[in-house]
C-alpha cells in the first residue's frame, strides 16, 4: 500500500472515531427530556403557603416551580390569577390543583403550555358543569362543616377544623391552617365551567384515603370520570401539605410521562 493510501485510510479513520462521541452526544441530547415547568393551585380555605414542602421537593430536583395565590372571589378571579402565572412559563408546564384548585385547573388548563394536569384530592367538573354538581349522590361528610357569613363567603367551622381538613396534622400546625384560613366565595360552587381541560390533556390523580372533605366514593369517580392515572395515599384533606414526597413523585411522573409524549 502506498503512503498516499495510507494516509488517507488512516484520515478516514481518524474522523470516523471522531465522529462516535459527538454522535452518542447527540443520541443523548435527543432522549426525552421531562416537563421542568410547575405550576401549583391551592384549594379553599387556604393559601399557596401549604406547598412549601411540595415546592420544596420539586425545585431540589430540578424543577421550575410556582405557586398561584387564588382570591377565592370567583371561578373567573382564581383561573385569571392561574393564567397569569402560566403566561410566565417559559415552556410546557404541568398543572396542579387542591381540593377546588381542581374546578380551576380544569379550566385553566386550556392554555397552552399546560402539558399535563394533577388533581390532589381535588374536583374535576366536565364543561357545562358546575361544582357543586360534583357531590350530587355522594354520601355528605360530617366532619367537613362550614361557616358560611352573611356576605356569602364561608370558613370551615373553627372547632372541626382539624376533624373535617387536617386530621393527620399536629394540633399546632392544624391551629395556624385554622387561624389563617381563607374564605371563599360560595356562589364560585355554582358557576358553570365553559372548558374541561382533562378531555384533552392527560391527567393524574392524588386520592387521600381519609379525606373528610369529599366522599372516597366521589374521589374515585371523579379520578375514572377523567381517565387520570390514580395513587392513593392515607391522608386527609390537607394531602397537600401532609404528603409531599407523594404528590412530587406523582407530578414527577407527570412531567417525565409528558415530556416522553412531546417527543415521540
Amino acid at each position: 500500500m502506498s503512503i498516499t493510501n495510507k494516509t488517507i485510510l488512516a484520515a478516514a479513520a481518524a474522523s470516523l472515531i471522531a465522529t462516535v462521541p459527538v454522535a452518542q452526544a447527540q443520541e443523548r441530547n435527543a432522549s426525552p427530556q421531562p416537563v421542568r415547568n410547575v405550576v401549583l393551585v391551592h384549594g379553599a380555605f387556604a393559601d399557596g403557603s401549604g406547598w412549601r414542602g411540595v415546592y420544596d421537593n420539586l425545585t431540589a430536583r430540578g424543577y421550575n416551580v410556582t405557586i398561584v395565590q387564588n382570591p377565592l372571589t370567583s371561578l373567573a378571579d382564581d383561573v385569571a390569577a392561574t393564567r397569569r402565572v402560566l403566561d410566565l412559563q417559559t415552556g410546557p408546564t404541568i398543572l396542579v390543583g387542591h381540593s377546588w384548585g381542581g374546578t380551576v385547573i380544569t379550566e385553566a388548563g386550556v392554555h397552552p403550555k399546560v402539558a399535563g394536569l394533577v388533581y390532589v384530592s381535588a374536583l374535576s367538573p366536565d364543561a357545562g358543569e358546575t361544582t357543586a354538581q360534583q357531590y350530587e349522590g355522594f354520601a355528605p361528610t360530617p366532619d367537613f362543616v362550614l361557616d358560611v357569613r352573611p356576605d356569602g363567603f364561608g370558613f370551615i367551622d373553627p372547632s372541626r377544623f382539624k376533624a373535617g381538613f387536617a386530621h393527620d396534622t399536629t394540633d399546632n400546625e392544624a391551629a395556624f391552617m385554622r387561624d389563617s384560613q381563607v374564605p371563599i366565595n360560595m356562589s364560585a360552587f355554582g358557576t358553570k365551567l365553559e372548558n374541561a381541560a382533562w378531555r384533552n390533556k392527560p391527567s393524574w390523580s392524588v386520592i387521600a384515603t381519609e379525606d373528610k372533605a369529599f366522599d372516597l366514593a366521589m374521589l374515585r369517580h371523579m379520578a375514572k370520570k377523567i381517565s387520570a392515572t390514580v395513587t392513593e395515599v392515607s391522608a386527609s384533606h390537607a394531602v397537600f401539605m401532609t404528603q409531599p414526597e407523594v404528590v412530587s413523585d406523582t407530578i414527577d411522573e407527570a412531567a417525565h410521562t409528558t415530556g416522553l409524549a412531546a417527543a415521540n
